[in-house]
């Protein structure tokens, strides 16, 4: 019983982690092949994540259905983190047209890990982890948004997207018999429930020319709330003994956090058949905070005066670390080339097939761990790239993506030799394949 108690307790010691995986792993497979770098260049229903404006450039209505597969294989000292691998289903629909002689258009999109609804798993704050890749929250993206065009050269659009935070509650009572546990009487009751948090994002397109436009797109930070109440009213039985023991649990921690983001991108169409983008993204990493939990626990319990035990009372808070994570620039680099060679003798196409190719720079926000916490990450360089087969004739196109990512060493120093975890050097790879089936209807 007290074990019990304790292990709820020990579940909220540090549970905060970032892994988001439109973020990661790229939301949609042409996205994905060029980077994330099409802020300025995406009408489909991926505009939901990267531009709500470009779904103004849509036209008629487009369905997507994708899924993808990411392998974290990440170390510390040589050894595997054993940072999950990630998956799941992404969706969604784009649609445009005209309301009362005004373009318009709406989206929506979701991701859902296919795993579970919802996951989360511990750790320490002194236990080494890969922070901004350890899935250990697994959540639901959802978003909604709404663009217009209000002249021909520029488009607007915004909305709202959804993550889903877990709250719940435990409550045991009744009988415990230690030496015969079999006989115990127990009741227990579990209330969980998943809502959700929300957080805006608008963004804009300008056609500079038919060839050329720029973007500007914000997203506003998120926290994903984890709250947990427990309490334990039991009477345990032991050796002609009863013992009544109370154990109450408050507990208050962030499942998830998504920092604020400023991206400025551009495109560029040298010629009908290569598209050129970037993406330049502030992210402000300077606003995360010490996840460890804020946690009340209270064990009471009527001991008989045979056994001199002291209780332990309240449980004492740990002692919160300053973080001093830093803001960080990301570079994202697209291209798109599509191949030349499957037109009719009356110039229609009959197949059209881009190649498509991507690069990004993620510097670490992290600062060297050199004392009491152990927040691991280095520096991120993914190379990307994907083809597609778009037939006109049926308006389906099937797109396959991958990408490879590598973190080169990063070493860590501790300033103390007594340091229980000590020096440590981390580095990895991940790899991150998918596809994704889109239809347009007129």
């Amino acid at each position: 019983m007290v074990s019990t108690a304790a292990a709820a307790g020990a579940l909220l010691i540090a549970s905060e982690a970032v892994a988001h995986e439109p973020w990661t792993y790229g939301f949609g497979s042409r996205a994905a092949a060029m980077g994330g770098a099409v802020s300025a260049d995406v009408t489909d229903f991926s505009a939901n994540y990267y531009n709500p404006a470009g779904l103004a450039g849509e036209e008629g209505i487009r369905l997507g259905l994708g899924y993808y597969f990411a392998e974290n294989n990440l170390r510390i000292n040589d050894r595997d983190s054993d940072v999950k691998s990630s998956h799941g289903v992404s969706f969604g629909i784009a649609a445009a047209g005209d309301l009362f002689g005004f373009p318009i258009a709406i989206g929506i999109a979701a991701h859902v890990p296919d795993e579970g609804l919802s996951r989360i798993t511990a750790l320490r704050q002194d236990v080494p982890r890969w922070e901004l890749y350890d899935n250990r929250s697994s959540v639901i993206f959802l978003a909604a948004n709404v663009a217009i065009r209000p002249w021909d050269f520029l488009e607007l659009g915004g909305g709202l997207s959804f993550l889903a935070a877990t709250r719940g509650r435990f409550e045991i009572t009744g009988t415990a018999d230690l030496l015969f546990p079999y006989d115990s009487r127990l009741r227990h009751e579990v209330d969980v429930d998943l809502s959700s948090v929300r957080y805006p994002q608008v963004g804009a397109k300008i056609h500079l020319a038919d060839s050329a436009s720029l973007a500007l797109v914000y997203r506003g930070e998120t926290k994903l709330d984890l709250q947990l109440d427990g309490k334990i009213d039991a009477t345990l039985l032991a050796i002609g003994f009863e013992v009544p023991l109370t154990y109450e649990l408050q507990a208050h921690t962030v499942q998830a956090f998504l920092p604020q983001q400023l991206v400025v991108g551009a495109s560029w169409k040298p010629h009908r058949t290569i598209t050129i983008n970037a993406d330049v993204t502030w992210v402000n990493w300077g606003a995360y905070k010490n996840p460890t939990a804020e946690t009340i626990a209270k064990l009471e319990a009527e001991i008989p005066p045979q056994f001199p035990v002291e209780l332990p009372g309240e449980l004492r808070q740990t002692e919160l670390q300053e973080l001093n994570f830093a803001d960080r620039i990301v570079p994202r680099f697209g291209a798109e080339w599509y191949l030349p060679g499957f037109d009719t003798e009356s110039g229609a196409p009959i197949l059209r097939i881009p190649l498509r190719f991507g690069y990004v720079y993620e510097r670490s926000p992290v600062p060297p761990q050199t004392r009491d916490t152990n927040f691991v990450d280095a520096d991120r360089h993914t190379a990307s790239f994907g083809v597609a087969v778009e037939i006109p004739l049926v308006r389906l196109a099937l797109a396959v993506h991958g990408a490879v990512s590598s973190l080169p060493t990063q070493i860590t120093k501790k300033e103390s030799p007594a340091d229980l975890t000590g020096d440590f050097r981390a580095d990895g790879e991940m790899v991150n394949v998918g596809t994704t089936l889109t239809g347009t209807f007129k």
